[in-house]
């Protein structure tokens, strides 16, 4: 008996559902598809160092800069020209500049707030111009508030300074601060702040759920961060799920406007979950370790980059933010969201 080809005169199978249906081209798939990753809805995190005379890469954030405030100037311009949601400043003050309480933070003139103004100036409203609200690249000591007799962060000092900050940074022209330092009560003694000096437009995206995660590293390099020790007694424990919703709650009733987790990636749990349970828009923080460990991969050639970053940006999507601060975030808009 000759078999041959015999496979292709079998008839097909009667099954009325065929989910392959609809994956039968690009175009078939694309209609389809559940998740959209828009460009409008990523922040990108850029960091700008008092005294530098432009653009300095950061070795272990390839692609990634230090800017001076001509190059962010720069930077901002082509954000906004690709259409991004926003971009995140983080402040880099020159070592002999910083203290014990993080002073250059609120200084009109510090890194930071003169950056925020040199950004507005230069796309006005077109670009979510937004500041990053913390103390850890400003003190001596790299925590993120100021530290007691036993180096322990005081909470309430620290909320106290996390409001002057905020008003500066207001002041300086933010659209929206960003509070990052877990601090019990930050995000209310803000929102006071900012109210009674007028500001009541300016918009407060909270850190509320944000791990002592290891996927950081690549950013305390970035920042010149000078921490001894770790931050596990104000940052949560990767452990704790239902912890990171109630801090995301008790920010959402302190008044915060968008909340946010932080790290993305392998918390994708409480991303969905607090998604399913917030009122406000929930942003997601894909870290530097995140991003890191895919550029290394694909340096090496052990991934295909290019679908790696979508791939990521997808499923934090997936699982429910509205809002990626990713450092993909230009290059995305520019050359990958077609």
């Amino acid at each position: 008996m000759n078999t041959e080809n015999t496979h292709e005169s079998r008839p097909a199978r009667r099954l009325p559902i065929r989910p392959r249906r609809l994956r039968t081209t690009a175009a078939m798939r694309s209609l389809v598809a559940e998740t959209t990753v828009s460009a409008k809805h990523l922040i990108l995190p850029a960091f700008v160092r008092s005294g530098q005379n432009g653009p300095q890469e950061i070795g272990t954030l390839p692609g990634q800069y230090r800017h001076s405030l001509d190059s962010v100037r720069r930077l901002a311009a082509q954000c906004a020209e690709a259409g991004i949601g926003g971009i995140d400043l983080f402040g880099i003050p020159l070592p002999e500049e910083k203290d014990a309480c993080g002073s250059p933070a609120r200084d009109p003139q510090g890194i930071l707030n003169r950056a925020i103004a040199a950004v507005r100036e230069e796309v006005g409203d077109a670009l979510v111009v937004c500041a990053d609200t913390c103390l850890d690249e400003f003190t001596d000591h790299g925590h993120c508030g100021v530290t007691d007799e036993n180096g322990v962060v005081d909470n309430d000092k620290t909320v106290a300074l996390y409001a002057e900050m905020a008003v500066s940074q207001a002041q300086a022209g933010a659209h929206m601060v960003s509070p990052s330092g877990m601090m019990d009560g930050q995000v209310a003694a803000i929102r006071e702040a900012l109210d009674e000096n007028g500001f009541t437009d300016v918009s407060v995206m909270a850190y509320s759920a944000k791990y002592a995660s290891a996927f950081f590293g690549p950013f305390r390099e970035a920042v010149d961060c000078c921490l001894k020790g770790d931050r596990k007694t104000y940052q949560q424990d990767p452990a704790n799920r239902r912890e990171g919703i109630r801090e995301a709650l008790l920010d959402i009733a302190e008044g915060a406007d968008i909340v946010m987790v932080k790290p993305a990636s392998h918390y994708l749990d409480v991303v969905c979950e607090l998604a399913g349970q917030s009122p406000i828009s929930v942003a997601a923080y894909q870290v530097s370790g995140e991003y890191s460990m895919v550029e290394a991969a694909a340096q090496r050639g052990w991934i295909d980059r290019e679908r790696a970053v979508r791939e990521s940006l997808t499923a934090i999507t997936r699982a429910g933010a509205d809002i990626i601060l990713t450092y993909w975030a230009l290059e995305y808009a520019q050359t990958m969201q077609a």
